[in-house]
Parts: structure tokens; sequence; C-alpha cells
């Protein structure tokens, strides 16, 4: 039994509804052009579904983070969302100011309407209470003019900001379609995945790696964990492997001795549970060039894995009944370091395990690989699913069954 509402317990006819997303996209650093619109995609059902019972649908969403290169305005995803939807979509570069809230009064039935970008709201990502984030400026002028607040945003639901949480003390709250399936697919994997099990890490973020490592191999969730990417280059260096100049700089510019020693202690608590590659590939000369372990350290960053390790880690997911997929296996986007992560992720595509990929970048390798379709199973969640994963309860979920008692009190 659920203990959260989904849209099978409200009605929609002609109510207004503020439907909190997460279209933080994949953008082209030189045009801010969208790469891949999966989110967007993913997030239609719901859409649709309101649509059809003649609500009027505001869309709040983020892109970025103040200070970085992609927090832009969302006049391009309101397009992007607009030719895959198939109907206009209003976009006012307004939060919850006078435009934006006279875009929400004039509105019809089933039409949508995207404010900005939340994140350009100061205190949307403050580090305050539930409490706090519903007393906000933002909660403050958009509840008045709402009848019902939807969280469709499953890749954010490990953080506690306001357009995310703020909402539902204050509206009658529920999970779309994209969070009710995140969450009753998740949990099926969870609590009873099939045996032999692989988790695969990879990507260019190694913090956390170790914890969720330590959590899927000590719960059983795991049989075996193979590593890439940074992860596997921090899980070797604190093996004792000499890495070379470049690649341990990386490594040991946002971490510390604490992690490395975590890392250590795991290493040896599950031994040959935990798979690290066998061999690498560099750039030398504008080529492609493996190297064995022995031949570290090198002066190259390490920008893929081998053949040795492709074959190696193929025949693992081979043998697999459950595989977990997060991160791709090396800079997938040079066509030069593209071999591993094409190898791995073929072979998971080619086995009858049930497959779960998370990340954003994860979705994107397989979007260029033509495997998307492949998957059993593609999560919108980078880090709220690796939370989840290591079973911790995501903020958001825990409001909107917070949410739900409240709704049953007050009928």
């Amino acid at each position: 039994m659920r203990d959260y509402n989904t849209l099978d317990d409200f009605s929609f006819e002609a109510k207004t509804v503020l439907l909190r997303v997460d279209f933080n996209l994949p953008l082209d650093k030189t045009s801010f052009e969208v790469l891949d619109t999966t989110r967007i995609q993913l997030a239609l059902p719901t859409i649709k579904e309101l649509i059809s019972k003649n609500a009027r649908v505001v869309i709040l969403a983020h892109q970025g983070r103040k200070g970085s290169w992609d927090f832009i305005h969302l006049n391009p995803h309101a397009q992007a969302l607009e030719e895959l939807l198939g109907q206009s979509v209003t976009f006012v570069e307004d939060i919850y100011g006078e435009q934006a809230k006279q875009a929400i009064k004039n509105m019809k039935d089933g039409e949508v309407l995207m404010l900005d970008n939340v994140r350009m709201f100061e205190a949307e990502t403050a580090k305050v209470s539930v409490e706090q984030h519903s007393h906000s400026e933002l909660v403050s002028n958009l509840a008045p003019l709402a009848d019902i607040y939807v969280n469709d945003a499953f890749a954010a639901a490990h953080r506690k900001q306001c357009s995310l949480v703020g909402f539902m003390p204050v509206l009658p709250s529920c999970a779309g379609r994209l969070m009710e399936k995140e969450l009753t697919t998740l949990e099926s994997i969870v609590r009873n995945p099939n045996h032999p099990s692989v988790f695969l890490f990879g990507g260019a973020k190694f913090s956390d790696v170790v914890v969720t490592v330590d959590r899927v191999l000590g719960s059983g969730l795991a049989d075996k964990v193979l590593l890439t990417g940074l992860p596997a280059n921090a899980f070797l260096y604190a093996k004792g492997t000499c890495l070379g100049e470049k690649n341990e700089a990386i490594l040991l510019k946002d971490s510390s001795n604490e992690e490395f020693e975590k890392i250590r202690a795991a290493l040896s608590k599950y031994g040959d549970a935990i798979c690290l590659p066998k061999d690498f590939a560099v750039e030398r000369q504008d080529s492609r060039v493996e190297i064995s372990l022995d031949q570290l350290p090198v002066d190259e960053p390490l920008f893929d894995i081998g053949q040795m390790t492709i074959e190696v880690f193929s025949a693992e997911i081979n043998e697999a009944k459950t595989v977990f997929l997060s991160g791709p296996c090396g800079v997938f986007e040079n066509p030069l370091f593209r071999a591993g992560t094409k190898g791995v992720f073929e072979a998971i595509a080619r086995s009858d395990a049930f497959s779960l990929v998370g990340g954003g970048h994860t979705v994107a390798s397989l979007e260029q690989l033509g495997l998307k379709q492949e998957m059993s199973h593609i999560s919108t969640g980078g880090g709220s699913l690796e939370k989840f994963m290591m079973g911790e309860e995501l903020v958001v979920v825990s409001e909107l069954k917070k949410a739900c008692k409240k709704n049953l009190v007050d009928a």
C-alpha cells in the first residue's frame, strides 16, 4: 500500500495545478541548446494527463545553479516541451512576481504555462526547515493561485528546497506519474532484487561512492560492484596504485584522507566483490593508447577503461540477473574514449538482466549509443536514486507522505 497520494486521488477539472518537474537538462556550452530531452519526455505522461483532465498546468523547474555556466532562463525548455507536447506552452520570464501571477490568472482550462528558473529565487536553496520554506515569498505568492500541488521531480527528491517541499504543507499534494513509477520500480528492486546483482558506478564524481558501495554490498543488495571513471581511480589510489600527478591531483582536489581511509576499509571488507579496472586508455599524439596497470603512473589523464576491463566487466554482467548502472565508463563525449562505455553498455543491453539506469550523463550516453530503449528502467535520478538505493528516505517523499496524512485528516 502506498502512503502518498497520486493523480488518482484528486479531481483536476478546471483546477490550477502547480507541477514541479525536474527539467535540469544537458546543454550545449556555447549555444545553450538542449542536448537531451529525456527528462521532459518522461514527465509527459503527467502533463498530458493533467491537460486531458482540463487542469491549468503551471510548471516549476530549475536549470543549473547560481554561478554555474548552465544557470539560464528556461525559454529553451519551454520550446522543447512545446515541440514534444504538440501544444502551445506559454513561458514567462518571472517566477512569482506580477507578470507570473497575472499569467496564471489568465490561464484557461487545459493550458500549460512554464515559469522561469526557480533557482533564480534566492531562497530556493536556503538551508531552512520545510515549515520556513512554506512561508517563503515563492509559496506565499503562488499558493493562493493554485488548487493542487503535484511533485514529479524524482531526480531532485533528495533536496529540501523551496519549490520541492514548501507547497506541501499548504496545498493538497500528490506525486505525478513519473514520481509514482520511479518509487514503485525502485521499491521492488531494493526489497527483492534477483541475484546475481551487479552495480556499476562510473562518471566524473566519486564523493559518497564508498558509502553507496558499503551499503549495497553490506546489505546484500549487490553481489558485485564494478567501478570505472573517477570512482575507480579513487579506489586504485587508496589501494596504493600510483596513477600519475595529473590523475592524482584531480582526486585530491575535493577529497580528504578520511574518504580514502573509508575506501581502504571497504576494499579490505569486501575484497573481490569490488572489481577495479585492469587497463586504461590515454591520449597520445591524438590517438587512443591502452595501458595496463603495471604501466602506471602516466603523465596523461586516464580517459577510459581498456579492452581487458571491458571483457572482464562484460562477463560479470552476462551472469547477472539485476544490473544497476550509474555513470559512463570514460569520457564518452570524445569518440576516442567511447569504447569502454560502448562495450559495457552493449553488454548490459544484450543481457537478460533487469537493468536499472540512473544519472543524466548515463542516459545521455545511452541515447548517443542508441541503447536507451534496450534498458529495463531509466531513472531520472542521480543523487536521489543513489540515496534511495542506500536506504535513505528522500525528503520530498517524506513530505508527500505527510501531505497524504494531512489530506486524510482534512477530508
